[in-house]
């Protein structure tokens, strides 16, 4: 999570319960921050042992300090004025609770490593309405009871009741596990309800007289719209989807609709169409996935190619191709097209059509895609931003998107660096003294390193009752050593023991050396009585009798 919401905790603990108060939370939770940085991402668990620590400070419990902590944040991002965000949403908190994916999604551009949760209503009424959030962060339902409790009382003035309903863990469609909770929200949405009454009323009445029209105009304005039904498989699509099919409508309709899209927002989610019903006000983005498109085209027979778009082909060689495939300066079938839009249910056939747009930044981006300015919807300003060059918040989105996987390899990259750091460091402590080889690193020359010292205590381990015959005994004499070996290098920092070498079946430490420990003597009959019984013990992997004889 990023630093600003840890930086609202802070603030108002000190605030609400004092300096001193904070400070022993702070050693209580074990957090190693004493300021957070608003840009900064933290790990996720700060947050609950921060509220673990208050509730064993004060008497309230662990959950009432989460719900305070989530009102914290509403209070405290008013300075950076996303309280207007919140409020340009619509007139009713109905109205903000069906644009929360929306909101977060503009958020990522300034916290691109945002992982926001999806939530979605279901049942709506007069006294409230059923929220579900789905979340891959644990224990943050709390959290968010007390975010929307306090954006309902200081932006809507509305007294807000949240309840838990249900609650479910699922599979999210990166793998990882996703948390559902069910919540009911208590509050005076008569208002709202009036307000839908009425905009519907006056849709009939203004409407009630219109013709009823085929989907083929919708198809018409939005060339790139895919119509699927509760199967999640495609059974109408516009023109230009044709095209890159090579105008072939086998190789769209009546196929799987997860096969040649991919969906790329909201994040998250599983592509269903439970999600596309309930999430109609959120702004989806979806990629067409041309190779795969194209793939089904080239594997297509000849004659299913001919088609209602025959009229617009032309022959060269003996095969009929698209103008769409002849745009020279372009390379199709190999740069997938980003599609923005939102999802419309249509009662009269049961199914929903995406009315989309494609994402384009600039001509150069235009002619990579392999189209035309009149490929793109006749309405709207989509022509008129290409001609600009200017920037799609959604490009945006997209360029923060490939920083932020680089940014997560360069971390496993740094982890992977550090973990064989370790091991590099584990091998030349095992040849030469930790406190040698660090002096040596600083720049020491290797002559300062000598010393003598004069009091020290030499151990001396034979493994007696080992011999090999064999190749195959020499090898498990072999594991054996290893055994015996590796568990008694765990022994030596336990008691303070370096060891020194291994020749044979002789295993050499020293304690008083190379850091002067007046317990020498004492540490090596320690260690030497522990490596005993730590010998009895073992299970050897020849299952041989090992003894051992100490000097």
């Amino acid at each position: 999570m990023y630093g600003m919401l840890l930086e609202s905790v802070q603030h108002f603990v000190q605030l609400e319960y004092g300096e001193e108060v904070w400070r022993k939370v702070l050693a209580l939770s074990g957090c190693k921050y004493a300021v957070f940085n608003t840009h900064q991402v933290y790990p996720d668990n700060i947050m609950a042992s921060l509220a673990s620590a208050l509730a064993t400070t004060t008497s309230n419990s662990y959950e009432s300090f989460m719900m305070f902590f989530g009102k914290c944040f509403v209070r405290f991002f008013s300075n950076y004025g996303y309280d207007a965000t919140i409020k340009a949403t619509g007139r009713y908190f109905t109205d903000f609770l069906d644009n929360v994916d929306n909101i977060h999604s503009q958020f990522r551009l300034s916290y691109p490593k945002m992982k926001s949760p999806s939530m979605y209503l279901t049942d709506v009424d007069e006294n409230g309405c059923i929220l579900v959030y789905r979340s891959q962060r644990q224990g943050f339902t709390h959290y968010v009871m007390g975010q929307l409790e306090q954006i309902a009382n200081e932006i809507y003035n509305l007294n807000l009741n949240t309840s838990v309903v249900d609650q479910e863990i699922s599979t999210a469609p990166s793998g990882k596990t996703l948390y559902i909770v069910n919540l009911r929200l208590n509050f005076d949405n008569s208002h709202y309800i009036e307000s839908k009454k009425a905009a519907k009323a006056t849709h009939l009445q203004l409407t009630s007289w219109l013709p009823a029209f085929s989907c083929d105009l919708l198809f018409e304005l939005f060339p790139f719209a895919v119509l699927f039904d509760p199967a999640m498989t495609v059974v109408g699509c516009g023109g230009k989807l044709l095209e890159l099919a090579g105008g072939c409508k086998e190789q769209l309709l009546r196929q799987p609709l997860d096969n040649m899209f991919k969906l790329r927002r909201p994040k998250g989610i599983a592509f269903t169409w439970k999600n596309a019903f309930y999430l109609k006000s959120v702004m989806f983005e979806i990629e067409v996935l041309r190779s795969e498109i194209m793939k089904k085209a080239d594997d297509a027979p000849k004659e299913s190619s001919k088609n209602i778009l025959l009229e617009q082909e032309i022959e060269i060689d003996g095969k009929s191709i698209s103008p769409y495939t002849l745009r020279r300066d372009s390379t199709p079938g190999l740069k997938n097209i980003l599609l923005k839009g939102q999802m419309y249910y249509l009662q009269d056939v049961i199914g929903i059509i995406y009315l989309c747009s494609p994402v384009i930044n600039n001509i150069s981006e235009l002619t990579d895609h392999g189209l035309y300015l009149n490929d793109l919807n006749p309405h709207g300003l989509g022509r008129e931003m290409v001609l600009a060059g200017w920037q799609n918040n959604s490009k945006l989105q997209y360029m923060f998107d490939k920083a932020e996987q680089r940014a997560t390899e360069l971390e496993n990259n740094y982890m992977l660096l550090d973990t064989w750091k370790r091991r590099g460091d584990d091998l030349l402590y095992s040849m030469i003294p930790k406190s040698v080889a660090d002096r040596l690193r600083t720049g020491h020359s290797p002559l300062s390193t000598c010393e003598s010292f004069d009091l020290v205590t030499v151990m001396f381990c034979e493994l007696v009752g080992l011999n090999s015959t064999t190749v195959q005994d020499a090898m498990e004499l072999v594991s054996t050593m290893n055994a015996v070996f590796s568990c008694f290098d765990s022994l030596m920092d336990t008691y303070n023991v370096y060891k020194v070498e291994t020749v044979g079946q002789i295993y050499m430490a020293v304690c008083g050396a190379p850091e002067r420990n007046e317990n020498h003597a004492q540490n090596i009959i320690d260690v030497s009585l522990c490596m005993a019984k730590h010998v009895k013990q073992m299970q050897m992997p020849s299952r041989a009798k090992v003894d051992i004889r100490i000097g």
